[in-house]
């Protein structure tokens, strides 16, 4: 997968990195606040598996909501910055469907 320079080319190309076979039985609504430089709010929707889209702003109640510096967020998602180093240092945050966020990286591959 191609790395990504930023924020938003990052959510622009969320679909093609998206592993449909990876999310069956997935139905959640997934909400980035990205902190910082290059940061704001994105909903991602994923409804019985299947990739709905992105939009930038927020939803009331999420399934998942993912908090990090913008920054930090691209070098996870380019595979430079692990996951699970990031939420044990506190560089990532999770409020929500905690098993959801783990079985993100199998839909939503870092780099």
């Amino acid at each position: 997968m191609a790395k990504v320079a930023n924020t938003q080319e990052y959510f622009d190309t969320l679909a093609e990195r998206f592993v449909a076979d990876q999310a069956k039985g997935v139905s959640a609504t997934l909400q980035y606040t990205l902190t910082g430089e290059g940061g704001g709010e994105w909903v991602v929707t994923i409804e019985d598996g299947q990739f709905k889209g992105v939009e930038k702003g927020g939803v009331d109640k999420p399934s998942l909501n993912i908090m990090m510096d913008a920054g930090k967020f691209i070098e996870m998602a380019n595979g430079d910055l692990d996951g699970r180093k990031a939420f044990l240092t506190r560089k990532l945050k999770v409020k929500g469907n905690i098993a959801l966020a783990q079985k993100m990286q199998k839909f939503f591959p870092q780099g």
